[in-house]
């Protein structure tokens, strides 16, 4: 049935009238898709919008594509169901934009069968705790904060910093066995840089990619999120895959949210964000899941903090809903700042027995270091022991906290052993007897260790 009274439009928000009687026929439901078509018009293609808002015999529409080239004058037909992806073995390899469309210069794949984007969470007391890592071969990440299947878990960074890359970089040598990754706001640079990084690494063909770009409609980036975390959800819960999802920037996806809210005129929260904005980022990220005798989702997003500030809406309650962060500035991860909070469940117990102790002392030498640092900056004179420190935070920068450097994980701890090898004597450790014993270098083997 076609409806052609629309009331207003504001923004990407068309209101229309659909009077009860015929609502109560047609059923027209939240989360429901319709097309708009103009009159004036005929040869422009129709306009894909979303039920938002039932209020008595008003229906607001948001409008993917923009409100651009509609009128009052234009009628709308609802589709009867919600929005849906395509969901099939070839879209392995693909990318498509914020409505689903091939954008990759291939077919499009409309003769596929497809599946709603906005499908309820796992109940949290039938999932299967946490006891697989996902490697990275990111040393900060392997070493000091694990990743571990069905964790969310983000990158807090500030605009400018090279998360991109270091997100790809996980991306192209993660050990899952798809990736699916969703980009909300990118330049076509970053697309491309992205697309270019999983060619060149031989992983595009186990990789699905959805991609709002800065010139597409703000409010397509809200699919986004949903298109790929459904299609993960089905990858592992079909076929027992183990999806490593990868979402960059999740606050342009709030600022999305923001945009359609004031449309709304919704009354504003903090910074004028929308009041339900936890609510809406732990559904997606509540996707997170080990699904028992199936695969599992793993999520690792990128939230840009404006103004470097930790207390602003997005990431302050990102806090709350994920299981850790990795702080991303200055081009490293922060070994203080960053935290894994399901590390304990892998650390130890499915990496090696020297894992949990090399890690504490790396950071505790580290953290000394950065006191010695310190210490010759102000001018003070520096002991022996000190310019050891200092040595040491030097090549723990540059064999571990640059984010350029890939190693896996039995290399890193060895490398960790070689680098206190260097600057500090057995004794100095406080380590287990038998761990100094059986992995501390002779100085044979350090003589002969090239520097990486």
């Amino acid at each position: 049935m076609r409806y052609s009274r629309i009331l207003e439009i504001v923004g990407d928000i068309v209101k229309v009238h659909v009077p009860a009687t015929e609502n109560k026929q047609t059923a027209i439901c939240f989360g429901d898709l319709a097309l708009i078509e103009s009159i004036a018009d005929s040869a422009r293609p129709p306009h894909l919008s979303q039920v938002i808002l039932l209020e008595g015999e008003e229906v607001s529409l948001q409008v993917f594509s923009g409100t651009k080239g509609l009128s009052t004058h234009s009628v709308v037909r609802f589709l009867g169901r919600s929005m849906e992806v395509t969901f099939s073995p070839n879209i392995l390899g693909r990318a498509f934009s914020g409505t689903g469309r091939a954008i990759d210069g291939g077919p499009q794949l409309n003769d596929e069968p497809s599946i709603e984007i906005d499908g309820p969470t796992v109940n949290p007391a039938r999932r299967v705790l946490a006891s697989h890592m996902i490697r990275t071969d990111v040393p900060m990440i392997d070493v000091f904060n694990c990743l571990v299947e069905s964790q969310k878990i983000p990158i807090f960074s500030v605009a400018g910093e090279p998360y991109n890359q270091l997100l790809a970089q996980i991306g192209t040598h993660a050990d899952a066995d798809i990736v699916v990754f969703g980009g909300m706001g990118l330049i076509f640079d970053d697309y491309y840089f992205f697309r270019k990084a999983f060619e060149d690494a031989g992983v595009l063909a186990r990789t699905v990619m959805f991609v709002h770009q800065g010139s597409d409609p703000v409010v397509e980036g809200l699919l986004v999120p949903d298109m790929a975390l459904a299609v993960a959800e089905r990858f592992a819960v079909e076929e027992g895959k183990r999806v490593l999802v990868l979402l960059t920037d999740m606050t342009a996806y709030a600022d999305a949210l923001k945009e359609v809210g004031i449309s709304m005129e919704h009354v504003p929260s903090n910074r004028g964000y929308i009041g339900d904005l936890y609510s809406q980022l732990a559904r997606r990220y509540e996707k997170a899941c080990d699904y028992r005798g199936a695969g599992s989702v793993t999520i690792l997003s990128v939230t840009t903090m404006p103004g470097d500030d930790v207390t602003h809406p997005v990431p302050d309650n990102t806090g709350y809903i994920t299981e850790g962060q990795f702080y991303l500035h200055d081009g490293v991860i922060d070994p203080f700042g960053s935290l894994s909070r399901l590390k304990q469940h892998v650390i130890g117990k499915v990496t090696r027995e020297d894992h949990s102790q090399i890690m504490n002392t790396m950071v505790r030498f580290y953290a000394a270091a950065q006191d010695a640092q310190q210490k010759q900056a102000m001018s003070f004179e520096l002991s022996e022991y000190d310019h050891r420190l200092l040595k040491f935070g030097e090549l723990f920068q540059r064999d571990f906290m640059d984010i350029n450097v890939t190693m896996p994980l039995e290399d890193a701890l060895d490398r960790c052993w070689q680098v206190l090898a260097e600057c500090f004597s057995r004794d100095e450790l406080l380590m287990k007897d038998s761990l100094v014993e059986k992995y501390f270098p002779t100085p044979a083997d350090t003589l002969s260790q090239v520097d990486p």
